[in-house]
């Protein structure tokens, strides 16, 4: 009912953020714990930050998701949390006995200048750190940057801390895997395997969030990135990074660690993204590409050809992570359809950089805007200024789409009254089909859903 007042009449906002398009860096840091086999994330703050991060997670993957927490109280948030969190390495080490404990702060701990690297070296020298066990930390302030920038500074902490080099080359290949879901995991092994390159994926959140019902309960389910994986990657062939903004600080700390070069490229959504992924796999590793991934991009193009009446044209408004949407508005201007506005709340001066490489000439008309007031308030008001024929973004958009009768389609995180994502991929050519489904699907329900009775079809 509210957004039935949105205007069109935009203004210059300079501090004011409204229904944000992101959520905190803590969540990004707990989601690479949660791909590492045997690590129990652990927030550095207050109960409540660490409800509300597995709370979002797991009413997204519809898994339990498990985090340990420092418990601030009045005490802590007033003298420092060292001891909390001291106390919180011993407990768990000796109730949980996970491998890795990955440790992210949060607001309080940050605004009160607790040194997460100096109280973790404390604990080691104080006997809490049982021999073979690990504790990892990264600094993830929520009042700054998103979930992405918290994933990124978390996948920085992991290989800066088990990466090592023996200085004798493994014929692999690092996967920095970016913030995709664990479906998309599976796809990008089932591509390896195909291509037969061998690789390392960091982080692995297959069989974790999408572990299997078998009617006993792990805390540590058998997927993640393993702890001789991680200390190998120091002597892979390369390192290719999925997304920029994700990724590249820690294939950047990785090659200045240990000298194993990178690549950065999109994540593979749509049809050129994934060209230039498989493109990157083979040159990495080596190999040529096989006949049958030849022929699922041929399969792909056969969809876009035979759907294409419905999509020429479309107006399409987008919202998400920059690292999963760049591809995405890629592949809709490749399709012909029109993707005239579009936000992230994620900042990074170079989403501005590629969306005008991609849409100056084809869509010359479309808005885009990414960093703090980058929101869905704004999103609205374009389109209360002129309306669009689909959305693509996460579930927070249902509301517009209610308020103006437009097809929704969802994608990117969180999604929270949805199932499917982790279980369907949206990466590579199979992704892309599927993506065209969810499109066409939407679109052709509300012609189905509006037309007059005489333009009833059976036949679309």
């Amino acid at each position: 009912m509210l957004l039935r007042h949105t205007n069109s009449d935009i203004k210059e906002r300079k501090a004011l953020t409204v229904n944000p398009a992101k959520t905190c860096q803590p969540i990004g840091a707990m989601y690479v714990a949660l791909g590492i086999h045997g690590c129990l994330p652990h927030s550095h703050g207050s109960q409540g930050c660490c409800a509300y991060h597995r709370s979002t997670l797991t009413r997204h993957f519809k898994e339990p998701v498990m985090a340990a927490t420092s418990s601030f109280t009045e005490g802590a948030s007033v003298f420092g949390g060292q001891s909390n969190l001291m106390q919180s390495i011993d407990n768990i080490f000796a109730i949980y006995e996970p491998e890795i404990i990955a440790v992210h702060s949060t607001c309080l701990s940050e605004t009160i200048g607790d040194d997460l690297g100096q109280i973790v070296a404390k604990a080691r020298e104080d006997g809490k750190v049982p021999p073979g066990r690990h504790v990892i930390q990264a600094s993830t302030p929520s009042y700054t940057g998103s979930h992405v920038t918290g994933y990124a500074n978390m996948l920085e902490g992991v290989v800066k801390y088990f990466a090592e080099s023996a200085n004798e080359k493994i014929r692999q290949v690092n996967l920095l895997s970016g913030w995709v879901e664990p479906s998309d995991i599976r796809e990008f092994k089932r591509l390896l395997k195909l291509m037969k390159v061998s690789p390392v994926i960091l982080p692995d959140t297959s069989d974790v969030l999408d572990a299997p019902m078998t009617g006993k309960y792990d805390m540590y389910p058998k997927g993640g990135t393993t702890i001789p994986d991680m200390v190998s990657m120091g002597d892979s062939m390369v390192s290719l990074g999925l997304g920029e903004w994700g990724t590249k600080k820690a294939a950047v700390a990785l090659d200045n660690k240990c000298k194993v070069k990178f690549e950065i490229t999109d994540i593979p959504i749509g049809l050129k993204a994934t060209d230039r992924f498989i493109q990157a796999l083979s040159k990495a590793g080596l190999v040529s590409i096989p006949e049958s991934i030849t022929d699922e991009r041929g399969r792909l193009l056969d969809v876009i050809t035979d759907m294409h009446q419905y999509l020429y044209g479309k107006r399409v408004a987008v919202w998400g992570d920059p690292d999963n949407i760049i591809p995405l508005i890629e592949f809709l201007v490749d399709i012909d359809m029109k993707p005239v506005y579009i936000v992230s709340g994620t900042p990074g001066k170079r989403f501005d950089k590629r969306m005008s490489e991609i849409l100056s000439e084809r869509v010359p008309e479309a808005k885009f805007k990414n960093g703090a007031n980058a929101d869905m308030f704004l999103m609205h008001q374009w389109i209360k200024e002129e309306a669009v024929d689909l959305l693509i973004g996460n579930t927070y958009g249902k509301y517009i789409a209610r308020d103006e009768n437009i097809p929704f389609v969802r994608m990117g995180f969180p999604i929270v009254d949805r199932i499917g994502h982790s279980y369907f991929p949206t990466v590579g050519y199979l992704g892309g089909i599927r993506i065209l489904e969810k499109i066409l699907g939407a679109m052709m329900d509300k012609i189905d859903s509006t037309c007059p009775e005489e333009s009833f079809e059976l036949v679309m």
